[in-house]
């Protein structure tokens, strides 16, 4: 098996079976997230102490990159703080605008090929937009649009 063949069914894996997925009743951020171009759908629920996410979960419906990026996304944020939070997704941002990693991505770099698609960026990128403004209590919509 191939790496790519090995991200893909990581891709697919988180797609299917997402991580963290279902309402955090102990959110003190939430957000809503749309991606008109794709019908990505994502609603994030963040549970944040002194800086730091301790706990994050989403809910919503979209396409397998949309929904796979949304749940290693919850897997590698958890215990991180706002500005580990803003370094990740710089690196992620370029990961799958570029196609090559700044730093190791760990599990993340199974995006690397989101490159090679530029529409598919939007579906990788919506649930760490999504986040960056939940974590700032932004109150403007995010769409991809």
């Amino acid at each position: 098996m191939s790496l790519r063949d090995l991200y893909q069914e990581m891709i697919i894996d988180h797609g299917k079976n997402p991580r963290n997925k279902g309402i955090l009743s102990s959110a003190n951020h939430s957000h809503i997230g749309h991606n008109p171009l794709c019908g990505d759908k994502i609603v994030l629920y963040v549970f944040e102490q002194n800086g730091v996410v301790r706990d994050i979960r989403f809910e919503g419906v979209g396409c397998a990159i949309s929904v796979a990026s949304a749940s290693l996304m919850t897997e590698s944020i958890k215990g991180k703080t706002f500005g580990e939070f803003e370094k990740l997704f710089d690196d992620f941002h370029h990961l799958v605008t570029q196609g090559n990693e700044k730093v190791d991505m760990g599990k993340l770099a199974i995006f690397a090929g989101v490159s090679e698609f530029p529409i598919r960026v939007k579906c990788a990128t919506l649930a760490w937009h999504t986040l960056k403004a939940a974590l700032v209590d932004d109150s403007k919509s995010i769409s991809t649009e």
